[in-house]
């Protein structure tokens, strides 16, 4: 039963692979064998998990980049393939959560939103969907959230652009999955990234949302591993267009 959790001879590429969710997705995937390249704008942190992926005698890569520039993402695919070869697994893990109440949301900062949480995973998914095809399979897995089925104060352009995660996940699901790439998103509950720091920080706040789950705390980052191997691995052949929830039971109650 072991080779259906086996990634070996597989390369998966991790955006925002330098912190938070990325981060553990890339630790995941490469402790399960699949060789990591880990994207995302600042080159330390990607350095720092590319060392703790090698020193665990994992195969790891950094390939810093900017992901805002959507012109430019058919030459980040090509960089991804650089250290490894053509990636057949893509994790959409970056993304960016401005927190502005509805009368402060701007077209600037509503176009960000959109453009991270929401175009990236579908134009980045496009251009490695030649090589996944070439491979004869392709896993791609974006990360959705809460927010892609409840609606939270100030969120209203973060809730929009996971609420698109959602509906888009299914889209690319129908798109390509005749091909053998399936699409599936996680929608993590609370997790201490850096995106939740605000929750965090607030003991009393972070409690609430513990109190929120039925499980009675808030998420580990090591409760996304086995998710995140389950759907990049054969085990989750015939799963496609589903999104999720590691949340502890939140959306439960």
């Amino acid at each position: 039963m072991q080779e259906l959790f086996d990634l070996s001879g597989r390369v998966a590429l991790v955006t925002g692979g330098g912190s938070g969710i990325g981060r553990a997705v890339a630790q995941a995937l490469a402790g399960a064998g699949a060789s990591v390249v880990v994207l995302g704008r600042r080159p330390d942190p990607l350095a720092e998990n590319v060392a703790v992926i090698t020193d665990s005698g994992g195969r790891a890569a950094a390939a810093p980049a900017d992901l805002a520039r959507l012109g430019g993402l058919p030459a980040v695919a090509e960089e991804a393939a650089a250290p490894f070869g053509p990636p057949d697994i893509l994790v959409n893990a970056a993304g960016v959560n401005l927190r502005e109440a509805a009368e402060e949301v701007t077209i600037e900062s509503w176009n960000e939103t959109l453009a991270i949480n929401l175009s990236v995973p579908f134009f980045l998914a496009r251009a490695l969907v030649p090589g996944m095809r070439a491979k004869g399979r392709g896993r791609i897995i974006n990360i959705a959230s809460l927010q892609s089925a409840r609606a939270f104060p100030r969120g209203v352009a973060y809730g929009a652009s996971k609420g698109g995660v959602a509906q888009l996940t299914r889209a690319m699901a129908e798109a390509w999955s005749a091909e053998g790439i399936t699409c599936n998103a996680i929608a993590p509950g609370f997790f201490p990234t850096d995106l939740t720091a605000p929750v965090f920080a607030d003991p009393e706040r972070a409690g609430h949302f513990a109190r929120q789950t039925a499980i009675g705390r808030n998420g580990r980052l090591e409760d996304l591993h086995g998710t995140a191997i389950f759907l990049a691995a054969p085990a989750s052949d015939y799963v496609t267009g589903q999104v999720l929830y590691v949340d502890g039971g939140f959306t439960a109650k």
